[in-house]
């Protein structure tokens, strides 16, 4: 999920973002994003810098159960929720969304994810597969992804799986829960999630 509209550097005070590389994400394309709007931005694997970064992003390209096996590899599913518990921003896109899941299907078989959320990745239903092109997007009113964004912008996917079903359920009234964003390919789908310290994008 990307945006047609430009950006341009966030200028002084620059934060320390990891691109976290554990074989399984464009992290080139994700390094010259970051560092486009203003970030101090390294790929790395290191424990100690994805621990201590101001944020830390988790790519994913390919498929759902190869991408669990090369996070957990090299600890990122430990270091993913260490950083959650201490409230430390984390941000998933394409399958490193995904993975946030409970759980992924494709080909008929079923991979474990990180269980950030409940939920499980499947093929799209649609007429043409993949979702490939630009589609909007219906985000809540009180968004801080897409705050200040068109309501009619577009953004880019490129994918075949995705959660059709948003499973959380809040049960306290005074805790507010995700944000959850919305588009549509054949049946809708989510596009983004705002969850305190995780977002992610598919």
């Amino acid at each position: 999920l990307s945006s047609s509209a430009g950006s341009s550097a966030a200028g002084d005070g620059a934060k320390k973002v990891i691109v976290f590389d554990y074989g399984f994400g464009n992290v080139r394309s994700a390094e010259r994003a970051l560092a486009h709007v203003g970030a101090d931005v390294e790929i790395s694997r290191d424990y100690d810098k994805a621990m201590e970064a101001d944020g830390l992003l988790v790519p994913g390209v390919g498929a759902f159960g190869a991408c669990m096996k090369g996070l957990r590899e090299v600890r990122g599913d430990w270091i993913v929720g260490r950083r959650l518990a201490g409230g430390r921003p984390v941000m998933g896109i394409c399958v490193g969304m995904q993975i946030l899941f409970g759980r992924g299907i494709e080909h008929g078989v079923e991979a474990e994810g990180l269980d950030e959320w409940p939920g499980t990745v499947e093929p799209l239903r649609a007429p043409v597969v993949p979702h490939m092109g630009w589609n909007t997007v219906t985000a809540p009113g009180d968004s801080r992804l897409f705050a200040g964004l068109d309501k009619e912008e577009r953004y880019y996917f490129v994918h075949s799986y995705a959660v059709r079903t948003w499973e959380l359920e809040v049960g306290n009234p005074h805790m507010p829960g995700p944000k959850v964003s919305w588009t549509t390919h054949g049946e809708p789908l989510v596009a983004a999630v705002e969850n305190g310290p995780l977002w992610a994008t598919q």
